[in-house]
Parts: structure tokens; C-alpha cells; sequence
């Protein structure tokens, strides 16, 4: 569980990726009960794995259903746009019997 201080990303364990998969459920384990694990790719890091606690203390809460997400989106007035159509002619093709 994370404390109430922030963490320092550098200071957090580094699983290589490959370990990370084949144990995965020690992963988890260890986010849980020791905090945030990172996660490296190619030497990279490229994930961090945190308890459902930790995520659910850190990330806003959905205060709109996805409906409404989605409904109230930019890609909303699309919907009102004419699409543009270019007018080209249309071209017999060469028969190859």
C-alpha cells in the first residue's frame, strides 16, 4: 500500500519484463504488500504494477457514466458533418482474358 508521502520512481524494485511475466503473481503480491513494482523492457522502463488500493486512491473517480463519456465527446458533432466526396469518373478496367 502506498504511504501518504510519494514515492520516488528510481527507488521503486525494477522487474526485467520477462521475469515480471513468468512471475507475475509474486508481482502482484509484492505491489500489494510492499507497493508500486516497476516493470523494464529492453532495459527501459515500461510499466508500473500497483494494488487496486493504491490505483483506486491515486485515480480520479468516474463521475460520468461512458455513456455520457462518449456521448458529450469531441467526436460527437461528427455525426452533423457532411462527408466530402470527391466526383472522379469512373474508369472501365482492361480485360486480361
Amino acid at each position: 500500500m502506498l504511504p501518504n508521502k510519494p514515492y520516488l520512481l528510481f527507488a521503486l524494485p525494477v522487474w526485467k519484463c520477462e521475469d515480471a511475466e513468468t512471475q507475475f503473481g509474486e508481482v502482484v503480491r509484492r505491489s500489494q504488500e510492499i507497493g508500486p513494482q516497476r516493470v523494464a523492457l529492453d532495459g527501459q522502463d515500461a510499466v508500473v504494477v500497483l494494488s487496486a488500493a493504491d490505483y483506486a486512491r491515486l485515480a480520479p473517480s468516474a463521475t460520468v457514466s461512458l455513456i455520457e463519456l462518449f456521448g458529450n465527446g469531441p467526436f460527437a458533432a461528427l455525426d452533423e458533418l457532411e462527408p466530402l466526396r470527391e466526383r472522379s469518373p469512373v474508369h472501365d478496367l482492361p480485360s486480361w482474358t
